[in-house]
């Protein structure tokens, strides 16, 4: 081998290396870029002299294993985000001490104290009407608010979705892309590598992901239940549809390969902004909300229930003071049969701020329900032998259900829609007893006293189980905030670790720059030599 191309071989090498140190330089700043080294070795023929150098790859400076790492608690801090961003929310709004509930369940109840000092008075009769309407609208505000959130959460699951299907579809397209580029070149697509492994990030931040890697070569990504999402070149499409059980409620549904929709449960997904906001619609806002149900449900009736034992400034007897909304049951959409329940409330004290799933058995007329918030079974009597109660809720079964069917009853959580003052004037506040005449305060002092009875489960009045709420939320919110930082704090370790690996460094870069300018200005010099040498050579004829 001559010495213009061994000469030759090195300026290509540092053609190379120096096309390669000043793309890794141009990228220092690129999202996903993996930094690239010229990998060198040295050629061969025949004889015992070597041949000059070759270029046996540009490699890839990527650590799958860091990057695994990465991408799982970057997952999970997403989850964590997603969560703590929907929870502040309604932390802010329970806590407010000026727009919160507390202060005007305090101001109804001192009206009430005002009228037993003067239970004829026209003023304090008004005066506890219009707290009462307070209090009553704002009950219906969180409640408004709390389905303003829910609405606004299932737009995001649907927005959250097509992210996952579109970063999916591209995860596929990239290993067909991979695979035609390795087999028409032989060499490795350091590019369309890199976008790939860019494309899993993202699509851990959207939901937890397993990655296996198919010999070697292609990606294939499950879901945390272990369905495939991305199978070599095809994917799976989750979708965002109504739950069969509750038509309000947008769940996960997975199109399986024969097009099927089948829906997964929201326990399936943990992490991933996901995962975050379906832990916590299942954790913190049906809870929220069951409970502010709970409360209006157990004030409204409990007050109903003294005030009808009254009398009137007319004379008459109290009638209810508040409109109280009712439980809700829903027949579940791919129930078999033309069967339905419909409830009322039969003990308020014995509510729970739990959702219940009840099933029709093998057993004619026999049901068994479920206790969502813990898992208690029990089993229902024939309501043609028996009244059929769940935890303070009277059923009643029309029509003819099949085995297997079921329907989800919600007893607390629309409780707050309706939730309003039923009377109109202020003469019509019986505030009198039946035994002492129209104008005493007897009825008055009694309706008084709910304010600190123990009517909320039989363990705490109204206002102490507000109370309670808010302190609940705040410490899930506190809790959360305190999960999230350290949960961010080793993400961020586990990025810089990965960057000192696969990362540019600019000044290692630069340096990297002026070696291998000097390498080529050396080569350029051998073949400067070797033209110097056939000069010299032909000078000599």
């Amino acid at each position: 081998m001559s010495i213009f191309s061994i000469g030759l071989s090195g300026l290509s090498a540092a053609q190379t290396a120096l096309s390669t140190t000043s793309n890794n330089l141009s990228n220092v700043y690129t999202e996903g870029y993996n930094r690239q080294l010229p990998i060198l070795g040295e050629s061969y023929s025949n004889g015992s002299t070597g041949t000059g150098v070759s270029v046996d790859e540009v490699q890839r400076q990527f650590n799958s294993y860091v990057t695994e790492q990465y991408n799982d608690a970057n997952s999970q801090t997403s989850a964590l985000e997603s969560y703590q961003s929907q929870v502040l929310q309604i932390d802010n709004l329970l806590a407010d001490s000026d727009a919160g509930l507390a202060p005007l369940m305090q101001d109804f109840f001192s009206s009430l104290d005002d009228l037993s000092g003067a239970a004829s008075d026209p003023a304090a009769r008004e005066g506890v009407l219009g707290s009462a309407s307070s209090m009553a609208a704002q009950f219906r505000s969180f409640d408004s608010y709390l389905g303003d959130m829910r609405s606004s959460l299932n737009g995001q699951l649907e927005g959250t979705v097509t992210d996952i299907n579109n970063t999916a579809t591209q995860i596929a397209s990239l290993n067909d892309q991979i695979t035609q580029a390795r087999a028409k070149s032989g060499e490795e697509p350091n590019t369309l590598l890199d976008k790939r492994d860019k494309l899993v990030s993202d699509l851990n931040e959207l939901v937890g992901a397993d990655l296996n890697v198919q010999d070697g070569d292609s990606y294939n990504i499950n879901l945390e239940n272990g369905q495939p999402l991305v199978s070599g070149t095809r994917s799976y499409d989750l979708e965002a549809v109504s739950s069969s059980e509750d038509p309000s409620r947008t769940v996960i549904g997975y199109r399986d390969a024969a097009g099927n929709v089948n829906q997964i449960d929201d326990s399936a997904f943990e992490n991933g902004e996901l995962g975050g906001l379906l832990s916590f619609r299942s954790e913190t806002l049906d809870n929220v909300q069951n409970q502010l149900g709970r409360m209006t449900a157990v004030l409204g009736s409990e007050f109903n229930a003294v005030h009808e034992d009254g009398v009137d400034l007319n004379g008459d007897d109290g009638e209810a003071f508040f409109n109280v909304g009712s439980p809700r049951v829903m027949s579940n959409s791919e129930n078999d049969g033309t069967g339905g329940i419909t409830a009322e409330y039969d003990d308020v004290n014995q509510l729970t701020s739990s959702d219940y799933r009840i099933t029709a058995t093998e057993d004619d007329g026999v049901y068994e329900y479920e206790r969502l918030s813990d898992g208690k079974t029990g089993t229902l009597p024939d309501p043609d032998t028996g009244e059929m109660t769940v935890d303070g809720v009277a059923l009643n079964v029309t029509g003819a259900p099949e085995e297997g069917d079921t329907f989800m009853l919600q007893p607390t959580r629309t409780a707050a829609q309706d939730f309003e003052v039923a009377i109109s004037e202020g003469s019509e506040i019986a505030a009198a007893s039946n035994a002492g005449g129209s104008g005493n305060n007897e009825n008055a002092l009694a309706l008084l006293d709910l304010q600190s009875e123990k009517i909320v489960g039989g363990t705490s009045s109204v206002s102490d189980a507000y109370a309670s709420l808010v302190n609940d939320v705040g410490n899930t919110t506190n809790i959360t905030q305190v999960n999230l930082d350290a949960q961010s704090g080793l993400t961020e370790q586990l990025r810089e670790y990965q960057q000192s690996e696969s990362g540019v460094n600019l000044d290692e870069e630069y340096a990297n720059l002026v070696r291998y300018q000097q390498y080529y200005q050396a080569n350029a010099r051998v073949i400067d030599v070797g033209s110097q040498v056939l000069d010299s050579v032909l000078q000599l004829r």
